[in-house]
């Protein structure tokens, strides 16, 4: 049964962000449709993101805003970023060069399985 919540939303639903000024990001690569890792944005990373096409991220850790790539090398040039139907998830589907986790590997989803 379809989530009619969900399908009453119009395209230009407005973007939810938590108490914190963020919302969650779920990066897919484009072409394969792996999911490669969740980071999360505030409005100005959404901002640059849009306008720069280089995928910008809000660190809660550090505090300030991230470029993916921009020391590593493992960047993430933005094809497409859609909305949920509720607004408060978005969804960058990327270019990737290089490793998307930190750790090295392609995609951060690679530890064991929840059983």
């Amino acid at each position: 049964m379809p989530d009619t919540k969900c399908a009453e939303k119009s395209p230009a639903t407005p973007l939810v962000f938590d108490e914190r000024g963020l919302l969650p990001v779920v990066v897919q690569e484009a072409a394969t449709k792996d999911v490669l890792m969740l980071a999360w944005a505030n409005a100005e990373a959404v901002d640059r993101t849009l306008q720069t096409g280089r995928a910008t991220y809000w660190s809660r850790s550090r505090g300030e805003l991230w470029v993916k790539g921009e020391t590593s090398g493992n960047a993430q040039r933005v094809v497409s970023v859609a909305t949920d139907c509720d607004g408060d998830t978005l969804l960058y589907s990327v270019e990737q060069t290089g490793p998307a986790c930190h750790t090295g590997t392609q995609t951060c989803f690679t530890g064991r399985e929840l059983s």
